[in-house]
């Protein structure tokens, strides 16, 4: 599975908007977009998804932006992968048999829902908080 560049700088916006999170201040979509290296436009659709699922609330006024709308410990990249990739099982016929005229017989099945339960009990246990201490880069 290779997540969409929606779900990655979704995170990251969810990052940066905790890093701030303290403060109680709003950050403007051109300050995330400089912040993260994220096309503003881009930056736009994604934080109005973020607000749809209610972890992202907008402020109005010359000082507004957006904050987070829950705590960073109470935001799992599971969340996020879920909210921007649609469809939690790796494969359709998981949640819908009908889709595959094999699934009634079919031998991967149960392997595809254990691997999407692994998955997702991973995602699950990683909060945003938990990226928020600085880290060694992956090699």
């Amino acid at each position: 599975m290779k997540l969409s560049t929606k779900s990655r700088y979704g995170a990251r916006i969810l990052l940066e908007l905790a890093k701030h999170h303290e403060t109680g201040a709003p950050l403007q979509v051109s300050e995330i977009a400089r912040l993260q290296d994220i096309p503003m436009k881009y930056l736009e659709q994604l934080v109005r998804l973020l607000r749809l699922a209610g972890i992202v609330r907008s402020v109005r006024g010359p000082k507004g932006g957006h904050i987070l709308n829950v705590p960073p410990e109470e935001i799992s990249l599971g969340q996020v992968v879920r909210i921007f990739e649609g469809q939690e099982e790796l494969v359709e016929c998981i949640s819908s048999p009908d889709t595959c005229v094999k699934a009634t017989g079919c031998r991967f099945r149960q392997a595809w829902k254990e691997a999407t339960e692994a998955l997702y009990a991973n995602l699950d246990s990683v909060k945003i908080s938990d990226l928020m201490a600085p880290h060694d880069p992956i090699e």
